[in-house]
């Protein structure tokens, strides 16, 4: 049964959408035991000199065999023999995971310098242990960057499986919370709902019942098949393969293995097979990996495996990774996504392939994250200076209440509290709001017997003008 599933396949699927070329299979690594057998029958003389040849310390590049092949390698020593040396050297350094593949052998990972770098930066800077933006840490304003992170997720993590419908429309579909037109809207849309319940459940053990729940959120309407929602794939069912068109690229598990398969990884996920110390970072990533292995489900095993890494990075106590969207790096270079699921398949299970990967995709989208909080954060400096040099438009009481509008968008003002907060008379309080009114900058309703008002949503973009027309220098 030739159906195109997730994860891998839709990551080629949107490679090809995108106008790149159709993604070539890594070439496979020679077989190190092979190579070294030979060289003890011809030349055991040149033993030492594989052994030691310079490619498999801790400071090197871990490259795959795929693009090893194009390094010069050291001199009198093939690309073969070089290979081999690396190998051998990778794997007394090599630790095991509680999980195996197809064959019952068990995934490896090795941690070589950049990963630990890569895992101490990751650690600090998602997990809080470093000044963060008030805009994320003031409970007034951190649900709006919250919803941002989450539709960018949605979005990207939709498209990267073949959603073909503008971020544009995608955000207006959910900031009004209107139903979802067509099965390209209902995969976005499902897709946030995933990512808000994903919040939600942080701290809850995970279970195969749950992994079926996220699946069925966010697959729910968007099937061929209706009745492969929430549930893995069953023994009578044609097993869903990964193609390149006519390439078949990942054989996953039969499917009568997938209970056993999916309660060992939830016992995995929740730290209950840990004989040796597994960084919880990459025990997330691995999460993230073995869901794209496994293939448990007809479709959307990619959209639930990004899910399930943001569950157990939450789960964690990386509590920023909430912020953080990884898909829109992803989506932008999906054939890289598709190689590291292969390279590290291929190459005897090691999984530091895709640690790798996934530890840059993180660290990019955290970067990412810090400097738009950066820019933002600047913007209302910015803007509280312009509002604090406008004394000729505001007095200081309608000053003040600006600067606290862009704070915390989400607030009311009445008359009476800004009479209370200021100590001035009632009638002067409301000629305070109505001022702020007139100018467009608050918004007023009807709340009870009383009126509220709230701050414009576009409050920045308006004081911006503002001043611009009123000639005012720039903020310095």
């Amino acid at each position: 049964m030739n159906m195109q599933p997730a994860c891998t396949c839709a990551t080629i699927d949107s490679a090809l959408a995108s106008g790149e070329a159709l993604m070539r299979r890594p070439m496979p690594p020679p077989p190190p035991d092979e190579t070294m057998k030979l060289i003890v029958e011809s030349e055991p003389a040149k033993i030492t000199r594989i052994l030691t040849a310079p490619g498999a310390g801790p400071t090197d590049p871990y490259l795959p065999w795929d693009k090893l092949r194009y390094k010069n390698p050291p001199a009198d020593l093939t690309h073969e023999e070089w290979w081999a040396g690396i190998k051998l050297a990778r794997r007394r350094v090599q630790r095991k995971l509680p999980l195996v593949d197809t064959d019952d052998k068990p995934f490896v990972f090795a941690l070589p310098d950049v990963i630990l770098r890569s895992l101490e930066e990751v650690s600090r800077d998602a997990s809080g242990k470093i000044t963060i933006s008030e805009q994320v840490t003031n409970p007034a304003t951190r649900d709006r960057y919250l919803i941002n992170s989450l539709i960018e997720e949605a979005i990207n993590s939709s498209q990267l499986e073949g959603a073909s419908t503008s971020r544009v429309v995608a955000k207006e579909m959910i900031r009004t919370q209107r139903q979802p037109r067509d099965r390209d809207e209902r995969m976005i849309y499902n897709n946030y709902q995933a990512m808000r319940m994903i919040g939600d459940l942080r701290n809850e053990r995970l279970t195969p019942e749950m992994i079926c729940e996220i699946h069925r959120v966010v697959t729910d309407g968007t099937l061929d098949n209706p009745n492969a929602s929430g549930r893995f794939q069953l023994p009578d069912e044609d097993r869903v393969g990964v193609w390149n068109g006519d390439l078949l690229l990942h054989t996953p598990p039969a499917a009568e293995t997938l209970p056993a398969r999916i309660q060992k990884l939830c016992d995995f996920a929740n730290g209950e097979l840990d004989d040796a110390y597994i960084p919880p970072v990459l025990r997330a990533i691995t999460v993230h990996f073995m869901i794209g292995y496994d293939h448990p489900f007809e479709d959307g095993n990619g959209r639930t495996a990004r899910a399930l890494f943001y569950w157990s990075m939450l789960n964690q106590g990386y509590w920023l990774t909430e912020y953080v969207a990884i898909s829109p790096i992803l989506k932008n270079a999906p054939s890289k996504y598709a190689h590291s699921y292969l390279h590290s398949e291929d190459d005897e299970n090691d999984l530091t392939y895709f640690h790798l990967y996934q530890l840059g995709v993180l660290r990019r989208s955290i970067t990412q994250l810090h400097e738009y909080l950066s820019k933002k954060a600047e913007e209302v400096r910015e803007l509280q200076q312009t509002i604090s040099g406008a004394q000729n438009l505001f007095n200081h009481r309608q000053i003040a209440l600006l600067n606290h509008a862009l704070k915390n968008p989400g607030s009311s003002v009445t008359a009476q509290s800004h009479m209370t907060s200021h100590n001035i008379v009632y009638e002067t309080a409301r000629q305070d709001l109505i001022g702020l009114e007139n100018y467009g900058l608050l918004a007023k309703s009807k709340s009870g017997r009383s009126f509220s008002w709230k701050p414009v949503e576009d409050l920045g973009q308006r004081l911006r003008e503002m001043n611009k027309e009123s000639g005012a220098p720039a903020a310095q």
